[in-house]
């Protein structure tokens, strides 16, 4: 047993990724699945394509490397977090779409909760926000309308679920109603100071408590797959969300310590230790990993929209046909042209929380073109993050917290983009050797707890560096091109 097999179930596509002892990439399969938009602001998934996706990327992943099921020591899963789930406790069978973190449809409901305060008890028991992002709001709408859903509920007859829980109850054959500490800091149900389900919050909301899944540590048992899955059971050992687990795979276990993850979205963590820093600009307080039942601590910011701005170049204004044109394309563009793109298609994240904000573009000339636009968009990722940041040094009060920043995900691979951040960040950007961060850190969740990788100590010494990035603009002009983008979303926010 001589490698660990990582689930990465993500946004846009599923994918399982073998590495062996030494923490070496083997094998990765990956397959896509379609995206669901039934109403404007609405985004769901199949559940059936989450298990399917899931299922065969691993076995190609498997087969790929050449193995046999003998040779795999462990699962750990990481996942897409905040994507709600229920299902049928006995045959599994969902009883309504996957609501995707994306979606919007509970603004409202959210709306309530502000206006008569009683988001400020869900913020101080949970460390979120009262927005439609977390998986509470979702599971509520579920169960308002989907018909009978919680009467049944209260009957017992329906699980809750976020993808990990949803993805082992699958493995497991219904054996294990389970997640991680992780998972379930972001469903808005979940007291991360008591360490347990929320009763008030529960109440609150009119959810059956008997639902909800049991919540262990991030490196722990949480039961053995099917033997018909993969030829035999596999124990499944490791589980963090998404973005706790590139932290972890980032190896930011240190107090200080800075990771950000581009993704569909962009979200940057920063490890406060043992301590749960409370956010005075609407950053999100949440656990960034728990071992021997004692959480860490992380300061998170939520950007909706980083990768998905360079699929909606593709996609939606269709100026590029794949990922890779957009580096060059942006190269390309009039320099003396300062067109910003605000790509709130979904609203706003961190740190201004506004959902019912939408995109806009600014400064747009008579010779702007797919050049000026796409350049427009990748700058954009880099503006976030600095919104980001600067929140979280006013939280941490800590100067020395970005004097540098780890990257990882698909958009950290353009140069470009990374050479941009750098610049209007005015620090360190270091990119890893192993950008598939978010799957090693689930990997070496599970490898540690199955003996075969090393503590946190060994694992950090061996995270290696392929590239710095330092700033290279100068301060006045970085001053000038933030301060452009911070009229540009004022006047998005005020539309």
């Amino acid at each position: 047993m001589t490698h660990v097999l990582a689930i990465d179930q993500g946004t846009t596509s599923s994918r399982a990724i073998l590495f062996d002892a030494a923490l070496n990439l083997r094998a990765m399969a990956q397959e896509e699945f379609p995206q669901h938009f039934p109403q404007s602001g609405w985004v769901e998934h199949d559940p059936a394509d989450l298990w399917s996706t899931t299922a065969a990327t691993c076995r190609a992943a498997i087969e790929k490397a050449g193995l046999r099921p003998q040779d795999i020591a462990a699962i750990g899963i990481t996942n897409q977090r905040e994507t709600t789930l229920v299902w049928d406790a006995v045959t599994g069978e969902p009883v309504h779409n996957a609501i995707v973190w994306q979606d919007r449809r509970t603004a409202d409901f959210c709306r309530q909760l502000r206006d008569t305060g009683q988001d400020k008890l869900i913020t101080r028991r949970t460390g979120l926000l009262a927005d439609p992002y977390f998986s509470g709001t979702k599971l509520k709408w579920i169960l308002d309308n989907v018909e009978g859903a919680r009467a049944r509920a209260r009957r017992g007859e329906l699980k809750f679920g976020t993808v990990d829980s949803y993805l082992v109850w699958k493995l497991t054959g219904g054996k294990s109603h389970l997640t991680d500490a992780t998972n379930a800091a972001r469903t808005l149900l979940y007291d991360i100071h008591k360490g347990r389900w929320s009763t008030t919050i529960c109440e609150m909301f009119d959810i059956p408590m008997a639902m909800l899944p049991e919540v262990r540590d991030c490196a722990s048992d949480f039961g053995m797959t099917r033997p018909d899955l993969f030829g035999r059971p596999i124990p499944i050992l490791g589980m963090a969300g998404d973005q706790q687990a590139a932290t972890i795979g980032q190896a930011c276990f240190a107090p200080g310590m800075m990771k950000s993850t581009y993704g569909t979205g962009c979200f940057a963590l920063l490890n406060t230790g043992h301590k749960a820093v409370a956010s005075s600009n609407r950053l999100l307080t949440t656990i960034a990993y728990q071992f021997d039942g004692k959480p860490t601590y992380a300061l998170e910011g939520s950007i909706f929209i980083a990768g998905a701005v360079v699929q909606w170049l593709r996609d939606g204004l269709r100026i590029i046909r794949s990922a890779q044109e957009t580096q060059p394309l942006a190269e390309t563009a009039d320099p003396s042209q300062n067109v910003i793109l605000v790509p709130a298609f979904v609203g706003l994240g961190a740190p201004y929380w506004n959902a019912e904000c939408r995109g806009a573009i600014y400064g747009l000339t008579r010779n702007s073109g797919p050049a000026e636009i796409a350049r427009a968009a990748l700058e954009s990722v880099g503006f976030q993050t600095r919104d980001l940041l600067e929140a979280m040094q006013a939280d941490w009060q800590d100067a020395g917290a970005a004097a540098t920043l780890r990257v990882d995900g698909g958009m950290s691979a353009s140069d470009w983009a990374m050479q941009f951040l750098s610049d209007i960040i005015g620090a360190k950007v270091d990119r890893p050797k192993v950008r598939e961060t978010t799957a090693l850190g689930a990997a070496w969740l599970a490898g540690q707890r199955a003996g075969l990788y090393p503590d946190q100590a060994g694992f950090a010494e061996a995270w290696a560096l392929e590239r710095t990035f330092a700033p290279a603009m100068k301060a006045a002009d970085r001053d000038a091109r933030y301060a452009a983008w911070k009229r540009a979303v004022a006047a998005t926010l005020s539309v």
